[in-house]
């Protein structure tokens, strides 16, 4: 049995879930999200937890087991803490700053690079060189950071650019002259 899948997803006192068909309407303190799941797996909702089954254990429904097990858990994680991803700049002359909800680049192009955060997201910057997505969705969250991250992907040589809090990159050596 799926390791992941079998673990009861625990609910705290502040966390409201419906389940319609094989839609789970999550509700908490940050928001409310809604996900649509496969209706070959079983959710029970129970007083203080949260039960995902499977019919069967052929290897399709194994996968869609812990699947939908790490989909439902991150949805009660996400309205009740939120995520949030780090990213770093880092270069000579880079720079954030917000205006007002929007998000403001200085990396290295002739113009600034403008980002409007998505419904259910927030940028925040801190000094000019940290930037934080932050949402209740994970998915989204994630999404969105690799959005920022491509405008100015680090180059493996000077090690500029937008990379998420403890990426390492792998530096390469410059040519070397006769």
């Amino acid at each position: 049995m799926s390791r992941i899948g079998k673990m009861p997803i625990p609910l705290s006192s502040d966390v409201r879930c419906e389940l319609t068909g094989s839609t789970l309407k999550v509700t908490g303190p940050k928001g409310t999200l809604e996900a649509s799941y496969s209706p070959e797996m079983t959710i029970t909702i129970g007083a203080d937890e949260i039960v995902v089954t499977r019919p069967t254990d052929r290897g399709p429904h194994r996968s869609l087991h812990g699947l939908t097990r790490a989909l439902i858990f991150n949805m009660v994680a996400g309205v009740t803490q939120g995520f949030q991803k780090t990213l770093l700049l880092e270069g000579t002359g880079y720079r954030a700053s917000m205006q007002g909800a929007n998000l403001n680049l200085a990396v290295g192009y002739s113009h600034p690079v403008s980002i409007a955060p998505p419904e259910g997201i927030a940028f925040a910057v801190e000094g000019t060189q940290t930037i934080r997505v932050a949402g209740i969705s994970k998915q989204a969250v994630g999404q969105v950071a690799a959005d920022v991250r491509k405008v100015r992907k680090v180059e493996p040589y000077k090690g500029k650019g937008l990379r998420y809090e403890g990426e390492y990159v792998n530096r390469k050596e410059s040519k070397k002259g006769a």
